[in-house]
């Protein structure tokens, strides 16, 4: 732990783990760079242990070193921690929440989202930890407690349930305690009979007690949570709405009791009881938190249905016969039995047996898909028709549906750029209330009119009542988790809660070509070998040097190579021990024989490779060249394939193949080449079929506003010639990973922001460089870590539904900003009675106490709108919110 100061003005020091040191240079650079930093007194950085000991003279600022550490090249250990915290109500609790996490020393960022009632809170290792956040929330009057990184993913339902039946308790008590005071109070200023009947029968002192005795019930019933909390919060300086609710209520029972049993206190015509105000406005406030809470656990609806698709239990294989345990039992390894309807428990690769598996939790796309041995098969999806057995390759915390429902959480929890305004009027706005009420009471007793001091309470409480904090601390994060969850239900996760609005304000998008407009899983289908060198020769020399690459192209040609048995089993054994699991996709393979005839090609005389028998065997110093190709050696001979860029950096002449590359690029075709020491040994021609909905999605993207341009390595005319399949007007064809960020930053100068979807480690430079990246789930793990948004379904549509739903979101959020501002600012002038003057108008505290509850429900109900929010690919096509994807993907 870190030596902590006694004194404000004792220096105090932190330990922090630097990351990326390699030599005493990079020491040197640390240091100087931690000095700049703001308070800092003196920092030594350790090559060894890679920590930094710094020294503050003031005031220690973590989040500043951490900043200069980035700066200098370098990056500082950080570590997130998940809380779960009770008893937040407003906007004004979520401030102060922040608050008592961001005074312990050590924090960087503090995010808490009222509608989720979570925190996730970024600070140095080594100057605090969980623990010592939790007790600082706690400390500030809001039980917290910290969500275990590794702990399974549970339901928040239950806790959701148990309050909202707590609140509809507490609503039914209080509206049964509460109509008789409206009554015996309204009533007689309403109804002549029901005044004569109380006078006659009961009386007005009688009527008076029985109102404080109904109404003490509701107020320190029912209504004992708001006293609890909100004064507590008051004696720390920190007032929230429950303070509101408090003063306001409470200030029209104490009046109104006095009045009651010390009448003599007050001036002639002021001795009016206000019972009914506090009563009412106690079960008003209940009514609305009772919606509120209701609504609210709509919201997270599709957390509640993801952790739903996880089976409590799965039949395992033990001793040879089948037996059913709960899942946290099973282990990587274990052989998992699955039949017709079951769900698949955990994560595995399919061992014996085949069938169709619905993976629409996955991609957000119903159609089943097949699965056979060596298929890879995640938990929560289900199994339709047969039945297989898998082998356990990830569990718990591991399996991809927990790492889903991670991402949706932190999204969930993440706070937009655009909610900053909102959280710096509700750090002033409850104190900035609680004034507004004096000025208001002290104006009316000053210039009201008789009786002055009634006057000057009713409006002083009605200020009080209907300011509503609620709404704006409910505006962003609801529409971010009602956004971020329906997205999730339609195979788009956003990495990082930001890229929500980050993506609405995209103009351009730029896309890769292959695995993004095309399939992603190349065929071969046509090869032409140089004079002088043997066909299969050189299709085994190549398919050694591929098999060492996770390249869809490298499978394809891994793939026809053993079909056509040019590959020595010793290099498919090393390929298989490289990745044995990873599929093996491509074309059936069509004989050399057969290629020859129809390419019209440069011909030689070598048979087929089943009359010249397998080559090809291991490949050493193997190199992959991103952009370019790969090059290595097998027996004894250098091998290098790629595009004719690579060719030429090599210094091979490519140009006995110009003819044939032309016409293959023209057919949409990519042709690479093959050089065996150093000389042209081969054309190489493979087809990528462009994707079923690629043209949809991009007349989709287009129809958004977006200008489309494809950004990709492959050969020019390949390029265009899918360009133009799909409807893409703008191409930059032939670059290297390099060249894609030029191309990006070229397009960012004409556009307020840029988004890139790509799917390959050659494309992660790029989404890291877009404003927005979006990946290809199907794509490598690099290029996913990389992005800021997830496509689950590999389909290019998932990216004009992701587009969509941002702007649909942020216009939400919009709204409900809007709404939570403007109810402020024009009801509490009113009830301040700003319209008295002129028109005579005053807001009854009962009437205020109704709006506000009003106000926090229109902000929830409005973010569920978003849950009919359908993909523009379904709505193009006429199809409902459950029946888009299925026929995007048919098509």
């Amino acid at each position: 732990m870190p030596s902590r100061p006694e004194h404000p003005k004792q220096a105090a020091a932190f330990s922090l783990g630097v990351e990326g040191l390699a030599c005493a240079s990079c020491v040197a650079r640390v240091e100087k760079a931690i000095s700049t930093a703001p308070g800092v007194a003196s920092a030594s950085v350790n090559l060894a242990t890679r920590r930094a000991e710094v020294v503050f003279s003031g005031a220690p600022d973590i989040a500043g070193v951490v900043a200069a550490i980035s700066k200098a090249g370098y990056g500082a250990t950080i570590e997130t921690a998940r809380f779960e915290i009770d008893k937040m109500s407003c906007a004004s609790c979520v401030n102060h929440v922040e608050k008592a996490f961001k005074t312990v020393p050590g924090v960087i960022e503090a995010n808490v989202n009222l509608a989720a009632r979570t925190g996730t809170v970024r600070f140095a290792p080594g100057a605090t930890n969980a623990a010592a956040l939790a007790t600082a929330a706690t400390a500030a009057g809001y039980p917290t407690r910290e969500i275990k990184p590794d702990a399974p993913a549970t339901s928040l339902a239950d806790r959701r349930d148990k309050e909202t039946q707590e609140l509809s308790r507490a609503l039914l008590v209080a509206a049964v305690l509460t109509a008789p005071v409206f009554a015996l109070e309204m009533g007689s200023h309403m109804v002549p009979a029901v005044h004569m009947f109380v006078m006659d029968a009961i009386g007005m002192p009688a009527s008076r007690v029985i109102q404080f005795v109904l109404t003490a019930l509701v107020l320190f019933g029912p209504g004992l949570r708001f006293f609890k909390t909100g004064f507590p919060a008051l004696w720390r300086g920190a007032p929230d709405m429950n303070a509101l609710v408090a003063l306001g209520a409470g200030a029209a029972f104490t009046y109104s009791a006095l009045v009651t049993f010390a009448p003599g206190l007050f001036p002639a015509g002021t001795s009016h009881v206000y019972f009914e105000s506090a009563a009412v406005i106690v079960t008003l406030i209940l009514l609305g938190r009772s919606l509120e809470a209701r609504a609210k656990g709509r919201t997270g609806a599709a957390i509640e249905h993801l952790i739903g698709l996880k089976p409590k239990t799965a039949r395992v294989l033990r001793d040879g016969a089948p037996v059913d345990v709960a899942l946290e039992e099973v282990a990587v390894g274990d052989i998992v039995l699955v039949k017709p309807g079951d769900k698949v428990p955990v994560d595995g690769a399919v061992v014996e047996g085949s069938s169709f598996v619905d993976e629409s939790m996955l991609t957000g796309e119903p159609g089943p898909v097949t699965k056979g041995v060596g298929a890879n098969v995640v938990g929560g999806t289900i199994n339709k028709t047969g039945s297989f057995s898998f082998r356990v390759t990830k569990t718990g915390a591991d399996t991809v549906l927990a790492q889903i429902i991670r991402m949706v959480e932190r999204a969930q929890g993440a706070k937009l750029p655009i909610q900053a305004l909102a959280d710096k009027v509700t750090a002033w706005f409850v104190p900035a209330v609680i004034g507004v009420a004096a000025v208001t009471f002290a104006l009316w007793l000053w210039l009201g009119p008789a009786p002055a001091l009634s006057y000057a309470l009713i409006q002083m409480v009605a200020v009080l009542i209907i300011a509503c904090p609620c709404a704006m601390g409910l505006a962003t994060p609801t529409s971010i988790m009602v956004g971020t969850g329906r997205g999730a239900e339609l195979g788009v996760l956003f990495r990082k809660g930001d890229a929500l609005q980050s993506l609405a304000r995209v103009t351009a998008i730029a896309l890769d070509k292959t695995g993004t407009i095309t399939k992603g899983s190349p065929e071969l289908t046509d090869f032409l070998a140089a004079p002088g060198f043997d066909r299969a020769e050189v299709l085994g020399f190549v398919a050694a040097v591929e098999a060492r690459s996770e390249h869809p192209i490298a499978a394809a040609i891994v793939a026809a190579a053993k079909e056509a048995g040019a590959l020595s089993k010793q290099a498919v054994s090393f390929s298989a021990e490289l990745d044995p699991g990873a599929p093996r996709g491509g074309s059936p393979w069509r004989t050399l024989l057969s290629w020859s005839k129809r390419s019209g090609g440069v011909e030689d005389s070598a048979g087929t490779a089943e009359q010249t028998g397998a080559t090809g065997g291991r490949a050493l110093n193997f190199a992959a060249k991103p952009g370019l190709g790969a090059e290595a050696d097998v027996e004894g001979r250098h091998v290098a394939v790629g595009a004719d860029r690579f060719m030429a950096a090599l210094g091979v002449d490519v140009g006995a193949f110009a003819d044939a590359a032309k016409r293959f690029g023209e057919e949409g075709k990519s042709p690479l080449y093959a050089a065996i020491d150093r000389k042209l040994a081969g054309l190489i021609v493979i087809a990528d079929p462009i994707a079923p909905t690629a043209r949809r999605a991009v007349e989709a993207l287009r129809g958004q506003g977006l200008e489309v341009i494809m950004v990709t390595g492959d050969n020019r005319r390949t390029a265009e010639a899918v360009a133009k399949a799909v409807g893409i007007d703008g191409v930059v064809a032939e670059v290297l990973p390099e060249g894609k960020l030029a191309a990006l930053r070229e397009l960012r100068a004409r556009h307020r922001a840029i988004a890139f979807v790509g799917d390959g480690i050659n494309d992660a430079p790029a989404l890291a460089e877009a404003d927005v990246g979006l990946a290809i789930g199907a794509g490598t793990d690099v290029a996913i870590e990389a992005a800021d948004v997830v496509l689950m379904g590999g389909d290019l549509g998932a990216a004009a539904t992701a587009v969509a739903l941002s702007r649909v979101t942020m216009r939400n959020i919009k709204q409900n900003l809007f709404w939570a501002f403007a109810y402020n600012i024009v009801l509490i002038p009113v009830a301040a009675g700003a319209l008295y003057p002129a028109f005579g108008i005053l807001l009854s505290p009962v009437l205020a106490a109704g709006a506000m509850a009003f106000s926090s429900v229109f902000v929830v109900s409005n973010a569920l709108r978003l849950r009919r929010f359908a993909s523009p690919l379904r709505r193009s096509a006429g199809l409902g919110a459950e029946d888009g994807l299925r026929q995007a993907s048919a098509e």
